[in-house]
């Protein structure tokens, strides 16, 4: 049968959305509860939905029972404190899972390669429902800062990178693309984060804001687009002898973030 999926992600796997141009109290972001949770980098997360309305970020399917990526219980205690946010994250009328804000420390690009990583949105997803994808409304103004897509984790043939001032609206099928952030600043990032289940309604939303499935590269020196591909290199195969002299294979699993 199949899953139901946006034809407006089907050629590069993400669509930018119009800028969100409504003042936001930054206290939104920064007054909520985080806690720690490593992903693709120096990290915290917030959540606002999460499997059982508890502050964690885990996937739903390592509750009991397990379950896909779906119908995220609203917060109370975070709900309140960021009333905006939780708006942007209904406004598509989609289904809505985990969803969460996420606090990344400043990084590199290397790092960004290192860290580039698939979600895992569909576990126990059933057959004939719509696929999970995520949409990404980066909240701090990180106008030096972009998004990094690949179709394949080590080939640099075909790389987005996508800039994230504020109000930059992207959303991704993060099954398909490996996907992390290149930070460069001095203070962290804050982004909104919401598994959306794909539909007709995320397909109105889409047009609604006039989606594009391709924006112009942001602009990175070609010294460190090279340099960031040997480093990812060299940690890659590190990382591969770590664990060979464990008799393990390398851990590459989906990411649970």
């Amino acid at each position: 049968m199949g899953y139901i999926k946006s034809a407006a992600l089907e050629e590069t796997g993400y669509v930018v959305l119009d800028r969100y141009n409504k003042p936001i109290d930054p206290k939104e972001w920064h007054d909520i509860e985080y806690v720690d949770w490593k992903s693709s980098g120096e990290t915290r997360f917030a959540p606002l939905a999460s499997a059982k309305g508890e502050i964690e970020v885990n996937g739903f399917w390592n509750h009991k029972p397990p379950r896909t990526d779906k119908d995220g219980v609203w917060i109370p205690s975070q709900v309140e404190k960021a009333p905006t946010l939780v708006e942007r994250a209904l406004e598509p009328g989609a289904n809505v899972g985990r969803c969460r804000v996420i606090e990344l420390m400043p990084n590199t690009y290397a790092d960004t390669l290192y860290n580039l990583h698939q979600d895992d949105n569909n576990r126990l997803n059933p057959d004939g429902t719509g696929w999970v994808v995520r949409g990404f409304f980066n909240l701090s103004d990180d106008k030096d800062s972009y998004f990094v897509l690949r179709e394949n984790r080590t080939d640099p043939s075909v790389e987005y990178r996508i800039a994230l001032p504020a109000g930059a609206q992207v959303i991704v099928d993060t099954q398909r693309l490996w996907h992390a952030v290149t930070h460069n600043g001095t203070e962290p990032r804050y982004c909104l984060i919401t598994s959306w289940e794909s539909g007709p309604e995320l397909d109105a939303y889409i047009e609604k804001y006039n989606g594009v499935s391709r924006v112009p590269n942001v602009e990175v020196p070609q010294e460190v687009l090279d340099a960031g591909q040997a480093e990812q290199a060299r940690r890659i195969a590190a990382r591969a002898a770590y664990y060979a002299a464990k008799g393990q294979a390398e851990k590459t699993a989906m990411s649970e973030a």
